[in-house]
C-alpha cells in the first residue's frame, strides 16, 4: 500500500490515475486492478470507494466537468471583463488555463474522448458545457462586452465550438504552430489573436507588437 503524502485524501488519488488512465487508454481498456495499482491500494479499497468501475467513471466525469466550469465561471464572474479584455486578457487567460489545467494534466485528453464518444455521457457532457456556454454569453452581454447575436443559441453554440477546436486539435496544433495551445507559452500567443477577432472581427489586429511565426 502507498502513503498519501499530498493533501489529497485516498478517494482523490483513486480518482485522479483513473482520470489520467481513462484519458491515456480509454475507460473500456483500463480495469480497476489497474487502477488500484496506479494509485498505490487494493482493489478492494476502490470497490470499496466507489463501488465499480461505472461509479468511478461517473465521479471522474463529474470531476472533469466540475473543473471546466470553474474555468467557464470566471468567464461569467466578476473577472470575466478582464479575461475578455483584449489589452489583458493574455495573461488573464494563460493564468486562467495555468490554475485549472497545469502542464501534464490528463483533463484536455479525457474531455476530447468523452466529446468524441457516442455515449449517453459525452453527449450529457456536451449539452451541459452548451448550457455554461449560452450563460456565459448572456453574462457578457448583460455585462456590455458582446452582443447576444440574431439567434443566440447559434452564437453560444459557435463560441463553444471554437473553444472546444483547441481541446479536440490539441496536437495537431502544437504540430503547426510549434507550441502547445494550452501551455502558458501558447496560450500567450493564442490569445490575442483569439480576443481580437471575437472583439472586432478578422479585421482586428491584436493589441501589442505583431510578430509573424510559422
Amino acid at each position: 500500500m502507498r502513503s498519501i503524502l499530498d493533501d489529497r485524501t485516498t478517494r482523490a488519488v483513486i480518482r485522479d490515475e483513473a482520470l489520467r488512465l481513462f484519458a491515456d487508454r480509454g475507460p473500456e481498456s483500463v480495469t480497476m486492478r489497474q487502477i488500484a495499482e496506479a494509485a498505490g491500494v487494493s482493489a478492494g479499497l476502490v470497490v470499496h470507494h466507489f463501488g465499480s468501475k461505472d461509479g468511478l467513471r461517473q465521479e471522474v466525469d463529474e470531476y472533469v466537468l466540475a473543473v471546466f466550469e470553474a474555468m467557464l465561471g470566471e468567464l461569467t464572474g466578476e473577472s470575466g471583463a478582464q479575461l475578455l479584455d483584449p489589452r489583458t486578457g493574455a495573461s488573464s487567460l494563460s493564468e486562467a488555463f495555468a490554475r485549472h489545467l497545469p502542464a501534464g494534466s490528463p483533463l484536455p485528453g479525457y474531455l476530447r474522448r468523452l466529446l468524441l464518444s457516442d455515449t449517453d455521457v459525452g453527449r450529457r457532457l456536451f449539452q451541459r458545457l452548451f448550457d455554461l456556454s449560452k450563460a456565459a454569453l448572456g453574462g457578457l452581454a448583460a455585462a456590455g462586452l458582446a452582443a447576444p447575436g440574431r439567434d443566440t443559441a447559434v452564437r453560444a453554440a459557435f463560441l463553444l465550438a471554437n473553444d472546444l477546436a483547441v481541446f479536440l486539435l490539441r496536437d495537431r496544433l502544437a504540430e503547426v504552430l510549434g507550441a502547445d495551445p494550452l501551455s502558458a507559452d501558447g496560450v500567450a500567443r493564442w490569445a490575442p489573436e483569439m480576443l481580437s477577432i471575437y472583439a472586432g472581427g478578422l479585421n482586428a489586429s491584436p493589441q501589442g507588437d505583431t510578430i509573424e511565426k510559422g
